[in-house]
């Protein structure tokens, strides 16, 4: 489903079903695409059937990529058809666990904001920000849901703002500022017979769903081609006319890095790499109908293996490990700028 297809024209069910066999095929690609498939059973009002999407992940034989966000996931739909308890458990299972990913943190707090569980919701986006935000320079894309849903949570709540509120609104892009957006009154202005409240309030959802439709624009990252040294040698072997694209394994490393930091400086947001493999790059190759040695169709297996969810978010977070697959932490490797 393209992100612009409106809702109403989507069978969520049959969507799913797709997405099911399309895992069938892509047995690398299944983490993703199941959840995909089980946001449509959600959308579908299948509840039971997505918890059952869920499970099968958290029960599948190999570790998964995003266990937390799974777990997140179903702890959001279970709340949502009567499971509470249930709920709340894997919740603080999933804070317990202190997850380096942001997206479980804002899926855990937002489903306690939707049951006006406010103060919890509010420890923990906190929570998150603090693990994940704590001495970073620039918080990485990912990491700005976190930041907004803590802004709306506190104005709910009548909090003052603080440091991280500050920051929130400065990566706010929208024309209309963040407390306006999560002004708690605004509800009431809906009721108004007051023509400019009326007149101010559409100003607002329309800059609420520019920033959405922004947001829809790139589903998935902007990413860059990483060969690792096993795959590159391969490469290389069976195509050798592609050495002139990757002189040396050490120069490719670099080179991923430093388009990544210029993209960065040119405000380009949600960046990331893929990894490909030689068999899946050959594949890929075949279905295009396109010689593997056309350079051409490496930036176009970068984001094919970007949009079937393969790709890792840029920069790595605090203390995580570097994307080059060293054993090295990011800041220590390909983190440190050479000089």
């Amino acid at each position: 489903m393209r992100p612009d297809t409106p809702a109403e024209n989507v069978d969520h069910t049959a969507e799913a079903a797709r997405l099911e066999r399309t895992a069938g095929l892509y047995p690398e690609d299944a983490e993703a695409l199941l959840l995909q498939a089980a946001a449509h059973l959600e959308l579908a009002g299948d509840r039971p059937a997505a918890t059952a999407l869920y499970d099968r992940l958290l029960s599948a034989p190999g570790p998964l990529e995003t266990p937390h966000l799974v777990r997140a996931l179903k702890a959001a739909n279970l709340w949502e058809y009567g499971h509470e308890a249930e709920a709340r458990a894997i919740i603080e299972g999933v804070r317990t666990a202190a997850p380096r990913d942001p997206a479980p943190w804002v899926i855990v707090a937002e489903a306690l904001e939707s049951h006006d569980e406010l103060e919890a919701a509010h420890d923990a986006f906190t929570q998150g920000a603090t693990l994940l935000l704590t001495d970073v320079p620039e918080p990485p894309y990912a990491a700005h849901p976190l930041l907004f849903g803590r802004h709306r949570v506190r104005r709910m709540l009548g909090a003052a703002h603080d440091d991280w509120d500050t920051l929130a609104d400065t990566l706010h892009s929208s024309s209309v500022s963040l407390d306006e957006l999560h002004d708690p009154k605004r509800v009431w202005s809906l009721g108004s017979d007051n023509p400019a409240e009326l007149e101010a309030e559409i100003s607002r959802l329309r800059a609420e769903l520019d920033a959405h439709r922004e947001a829809l624009s790139r589903p998935f990252p902007v990413a860059i081609l990483h060969w690792p040294a096993t795959e590159l040698s391969e490469l290389l072997a069976a195509y050798p006319s592609l050495t002139a694209e990757y002189p040396s394994h050490e120069q490719h490393l670099t080179t991923i890095e430093s388009a990544l930091r210029e993209l960065a400086s040119s405000g380009t947001a949600n960046l990331g790499i893929v990894t490909g493999t030689v068999p899946s790059y050959e594949a890929f190759a075949a279905s295009e109908a396109t010689s593997p040695t056309d350079t051409g169709l490496l930036p176009q297996y970068a984001t094919t293996l970007a949009a079937r969810g393969r790709a890792t978010t840029w920069p790595p977070e605090r203390g995580a490990g570097c994307w080059c697959g060293s054993e090295n932490s990011y800041a220590a490797c390909h983190g440190t700028p050479k000089v």
